[in-house]
């Protein structure tokens, strides 16, 4: 073989996985959005076909040869090839080890998961969903063998999402988050309540479409590229960089909800639609970490989304779209308002202070669960007490308490600390984006472009190009330090709240 021809056989080996993912990608978009209740049935069957072919080409003998022969000679590589060769071999050595039945029969469970959750999720019914999900954290504990048996296994799925993350590494995360943010907490809860009842008023679902599509306008998503769909858990699914898909879910009575979850959700999409051209269809094309990927997302809805001056370019329009809910408000009531500190039952619809707590309760169960000192059927119950410890909120039920979130019955075992590094990257690419260019001038007129292109520039671009940890330093000029998030946070609320600087 001459390297001519095995990065040749290295490009197509990519596209045609590519190919299928796309296939199962369509198929699981069509599944949580219009597909009818009852079709999961046939729709598991086509892929586990698809899943048992896409492990069967990347898993075995010859590629193994490819990788290896492209090892031997990453001197002799370009950039991008040398890193599709580390990264591709890093998979391969994990993936190959799991038996392609097992890999198919689990795609199978994933998508039966996932519509009994949905349907479990909407009648409470925890009991129903519990068989599924006591396979699904079987299968990752053999997985997580797989992927590296010389770590525990929750250390080996927490990798899979945010390399280099382990739970040594979150613990001393989130014990420097309760340290200095239960005292914050403390003091607000302290201080009178904001009045928000306004939000609550109910909002035609038609309009808040309109809000959707001129919210991705602002955003900067070319729709030629971009679409948005409704599910019951908004998430963004991307199959290249000029098709991207968000959701979102709309409540008559809520219409924040709506508002923030697309502009969360554009925050992900907008990373996708700006990987450069020539990573597309490569194992490199697509945001380089969960923990990344979060820090886009959570930095449009929260750093930018909840600001002054973002909210005060929006206000006249929704008081445009929704004339009888706020032709009374004015700005300083509006911000106040969506950025009320409030503990709360949904992780989702929680505020950006009482967030993290809400990650910290799932980052504890899963350590449990995955360590065996928890079991699945113990699981509403440790999840109520937890809400009840850290929050101080009593759970009503199951569907407002362990069903309220898809990514367990999508076998995400490890996502949910991602949401929390990521909302404390995006904090400290604030801090270097303010040092060098005027933010919130142009946010305050309702141009987005500069906060874009500087994202583009220093993240977007490069997806899988570089290494999680390269990722983040670069954007941050500087090793992460969590310092950032923090100071941000207690800046904010405690002007929010008129409290003295902590």
């Amino acid at each position: 073989m001459d390297l001519k021809k095995a990065i040749e056989e290295l490009e197509a080996l990519q596209l045609k996985r590519h190919a299928y993912e796309h296939a199962m990608g369509v198929l699981y978009l069509d599944a949580v959005t219009v597909a009818p209740s009852g079709t999961a049935e046939g729709r598991g069957r086509t892929m586990g076909v698809l899943s048992e072919e896409s492990h069967r080409i990347f898993a075995n003998e010859k590629t193994g040869e490819l990788l290896d022969y492209l090892g031997d000679h990453l001197d002799e590589l370009d950039l991008q090839t040398k890193r599709e060769v580390e990264e591709l071999n890093r998979e391969y050595r994990q993936i190959s080890r799991i038996p392609a039945e097992e890999y198919a029969a689990y795609s199978v469970l994933i998508n039966n998961a996932e519509a009994v959750w949905h349907q479990a999720k909407g009648e409470s019914d925890f009991a129903s969903f519990r068989p599924y999900l006591e396979e699904i954290i079987e299968y990752n504990r053999r997985f997580a063998a797989y992927y590296d048996s010389s770590k525990k296994p929750y250390d080996a799925l927490l990798d899979q999402y945010e390399r280099g993350t382990s739970m040594e590494v979150l613990d001393n995360f989130f014990s420097l988050l309760k340290k200095r943010l239960v005292p914050l907490l403390r003091s607000i809860g302290e201080k009178p309540q904001i009045a928000d009842k306004f939000l609550y008023r109910p909002c035609p679902i038609a309009k808040q479409r309109q809000l959707a599509e001129y919210l991705m306008g602002l955003l900067g998503m070319d729709r030629r590229y971009s679409a948005i769909g409704e599910t019951e858990h908004p998430f963004t699914t991307n199959f290249n960089n000029r098709d991207v898909r968000i959701t979102t879910h709309y409540y008559q009575d809520d219409f924040a909800s709506g508002m923030f979850s697309v502009i969360h959700e554009g925050g992900h999409a907008l990373y996708e639609l700006n990987i450069a051209d020539e990573l597309q269809y490569t194992c490199l094309g697509t945001g380089v970490s969960m923990g990344v990927h979060e820090s886009q997302s959570r930095f449009y809805e929260n750093i930018i989304g909840r600001s002054k001056p973002f909210l005060g370019f929006l206000l006249p329009k929704l008081q445009e779209l929704f004339p009888e809910n706020f032709a009374d408000i004015d700005l300083d009531m509006f911000y106040r308002a969506v950025n009320k500190v409030q503990p709360s039952l949904i992780r989702a619809e929680a505020d950006e202070l009482t967030y993290p707590f809400h990650i910290m309760v799932r980052y504890e169960l899963e350590k449990r669960l995955m360590d065996g000192s928890l079991a699945v059927a113990e699981l509403p119950e440790a999840w109520n007490s937890l809400y009840r410890e850290l929050l101080g909120v009593e759970v009503p039920d199951d569907k407002h308490g362990v069903l309220q979130d898809s990514h367990w019955s999508g076998g995400s075992i490890g996502y949910f600390p991602s949401y929390a590094l990521g909302s404390a990257y995006g904090a400290q690419m604030l801090h270097v984006m303010e040092s060098e260019m005027d933010v919130w001038g142009p946010v305050a007129a309702g141009d987005l472009a500069c906060i874009g292109n500087w994202l583009r520039e220093n993240i977007h671009q490069f997806g899988g190009l570089r290494t999680p940890k390269e990722t983040v330093e670069y954007a941050c000029r500087g090793e992460f330090d969590p310092g950032y998030y923090l100071d941000y946070l207690e800046n904010k609320y405690s002007s929010i709240y008129g409290l003295q600087a902590i």
